[in-house]
């Protein structure tokens, strides 16, 4: 399996950016759609962000306007620019294909919590 790492997570005010970063082992972001998926505590993981092969993005409407997904191919690494954060983002946010696939494993994600 591929390895994926998410980072940049961490507790930020109401109002306030974070981005979040996917690092990917090897070379195979560019075959794949990508998504930033996240999940809250007692909730399904649901994809809130992704970016295709041909940099096109869609976003869920509960960030859309706020959330920017971006792709370095020559890096390997999916981000996910994160402001004017709202209480309800507060998850564990990961990374993978757009649709999730066997192939890659799910990270560990990366906490963020935004709190007052």
């Amino acid at each position: 399996q591929v390895q994926v790492v998410e980072s940049g997570g961490g507790l930020v005010q109401p109002g306030g950016s974070l981005r979040l970063s996917c690092a990917a082992s090897g070379s195979f972001l560019s075959l794949y759609a990508m998504g930033w998926y996240r999940q809250a505590p007692g909730k399904q993981r649901d994809l809130v962000a992704s970016i295709n092969r041909n940099d096109g993005t869609n976003y869920a409407d509960s960030v859309k306007g706020r959330f920017t997904i971006s792709r370095d191919n020559a890096k390997s690494t999916v981000y996910l620019q994160m402001n004017s954060l709202k209480p309800e983002d507060t998850a564990v946010y990961y990374c993978n294909a757009v649709p999730p696939r066997p192939t890659i494993a799910w990270g560990q994600g990366t906490q963020v919590t935004v709190s007052s």
